[in-house]
């Protein structure tokens, strides 16, 4: 059984940065696709990056240029690098697995995942 668990949030002010970890169990994260989503109170979770079984991201378009998804093979652990923050990017962040490989071209939607983390808050102030 794959377990994740989400590191790394915080506070910050607007235009500073944050690192999210996600360290996996269970299951090796070069062979499955993981994703990471955010979801502020009244709004639907929305993904907000993907990187694929064989190392390629995508992003959505509200976080391209900001956001580097990336992974650490031997520490079995995907990162969200989060630069120039803004309070729009204030939400809570899950990220997710997949039980299988596969190559995206696009975020795929939140089912296309199998395990979820519980969540890491991040608040940005202006």
């Amino acid at each position: 059984e794959m377990h994740v668990a989400e590191s790394g949030g915080g506070s910050v002010q607007a235009g500073g940065s944050l690192r999210l970890s996600c360290t996996v169990s269970g299951h090796d994260v070069s062979t499955c696709f993981m994703g990471w989503f955010r979801q502020a109170p009244g709004t639907e979770r929305e993904g907000v990056a993907v990187i694929n079984s064989d190392g390629s991201t995508m992003y959505a378009g509200s976080v391209r240029g900001r956001f580097i998804i990336s992974r650490d093979n031997d520490r079995n652990t995907v990162y969200l690098q989060m630069n120039e923050l803004s309070p729009e990017d204030t939400a809570m962040y899950y990220c997710a697995a997949a039980a299988f490989g596969g190559r995206w071209s696009i975020v795929p939607h939140s089912g296309a995942y199998k395990y979820w983390g519980q969540g890491t808050q991040v608040t940005v102030s202006s």
